[in-house]
């Protein structure tokens, strides 16, 4: 039986070379692919994958934020982080939205084969290059990553702050996210009280250093 599989990423010609390596394995298949975070999202709701190969940095939905509604809607479903980020903060990230594994983009083809029969058996996965990145994160109980503020924001202010970094004007986002151009503005005080943000340029600036948007890659 197959592992079914569905590719997130955003580059079109990355989207196109995983398609073409993974079809040379018998035992998966390419079920759909993806290139913002919210469409993967709505791809696992409907087609139930067994392994998802999520890029980081996409529009409108981080890899991160993705991974964690995709945890928490659709159970059994497992997230591979492919990437080009070893930095401590993406690593982290997807672990603690439930990842179950990270590889980097430089891997060759069988280490992503590799990859992706572990996480389908419900092994985790770590690419050699990052491996002790997870374990001193750990051991530290991801002391960085909560002293950002950012995890004190609920999931809808995370798509919002990413939504605002991208540019997106509030009628935008609350047509995007199906609530009141009202609604949104008050997300929008609210991540900037939370994180002690003043300005919408440093709303952005926030995000890309915490690696929320694909502004800078």
């Amino acid at each position: 039986m197959s592992i079914k599989i569905i590719l997130a990423e955003d580059q079109t010609i990355m989207r196109e070379g995983l398609r073409s390596l993974l079809e040379k394995y018998p035992d998966m298949e390419v079920t759909a692919e993806a290139d913002t975070g919210r469409t993967t999202v709505a791809l696992c709701r409907r087609l139930r994958p067994d392994v998802v190969v999520m890029d980081i940095t996409m529009p409108d939905l981080n890899g991160i934020e993705a991974t964690r509604q995709i945890m928490a809607e659709c159970p059994g479903v497992k997230v591979l982080a492919l990437s080009v980020h070893s930095e401590r903060q993406f690593v982290e990230g997807m672990f603690e939205a439930g990842a179950s594994g990270y590889l980097l983009k430089d891997c060759a083809a069988r280490d992503l084969a590799s990859a992706i029969r572990a996480v389908a058996a419900n092994q985790t996965y770590l690419s050699p290059k990052i491996a002790g990145l997870i374990v001193e994160g750990y051991v530290r109980h991801l002391s960085n990553t909560s002293s950002t503020g950012y995890s004190g924001l609920t999931d809808r202010e995370r798509e919002v702050l990413q939504l605002l970094a991208e540019g997106k004007s509030r009628k935008e986002i609350a047509d995007l996210l199906h609530i009141s151009p009202r609604t949104v503005e008050t997300h929008r005080r609210q991540i900037m009280d939370k994180l002690n943000l003043r300005t919408n340029a440093e709303v952005t600036k926030f995000a890309i250093r915490e690696g929320l948007t694909p502004l800078e890659r």
